[in-house]
């Protein structure tokens, strides 16, 4: 799947900023893939400035997930889990030493040049400044996980990560 090195300054610059909407009108993204399901639809995975918009239609109806610091006007912060009808989503907010930080999004990076349904984007100044979804069908859905790196000067990165899965 496809990964992109994005001439852009991020929009989002912190982890712990990043807010949550669901159904919200989505931004246009910087890079995108789109993934067909087995049973019918469309998963649209969306790199926006160091945060993702997901978007799926079914015949059954039209889904959105957006994580990002605009997301908390549309929606709320971004919680370590929620529920909505047929959605689920949980996150986390972890600090990882250099090390870690950099093996983490070397993996990443791997993952997107190799794996089908990956799709990522690095943003200037630092190649661990990324962002990373990956989906995958699930029964008559989709299931998805999404990583936000923001690389501390030499001290290593904040990762926020997040798993998500919505049924028709």
């Amino acid at each position: 799947m496809p990964f992109y090195e994005l001439a852009v300054t991020p929009a989002d610059v912190s982890g712990t900023r990043l807010g949550l909407a669901l159904n919200a009108p989505a931004p246009p993204p910087l890079a995108s893939c789109a993934l067909e399901h087995p049973g019918g639809g469309v998963l649209r995975l969306g790199v926006l400035g160091a945060s993702h918009v997901i978007t799926a239609e079914h015949a059954t109806g039209q889904f959105s997930e957006q994580v990002s610091c605009t997301a908390r006007a549309h929606g709320g912060a971004l919680p370590e889990h929620a529920d909505a009808p047929g959605y689920h989503i949980e996150s986390s907010i972890v600090t990882h030493d250099e090390a870690a930080f950099r093996q983490l999004a070397q993996r990443l990076r791997d993952n997107c040049t190799t794996e089908d349904g990956w799709l990522g984007g690095t943003f200037p100044g630092d190649d661990a400044a990324l962002t990373v979804l990956a989906a995958e069908p699930d029964d008559a859905g989709w299931r998805w996980q999404t990583w936000h790196l923001y690389p501390q000067r030499a001290s290593g990165g904040v990762v926020v990560h997040t798993a998500s899965r919505w049924q028709p």
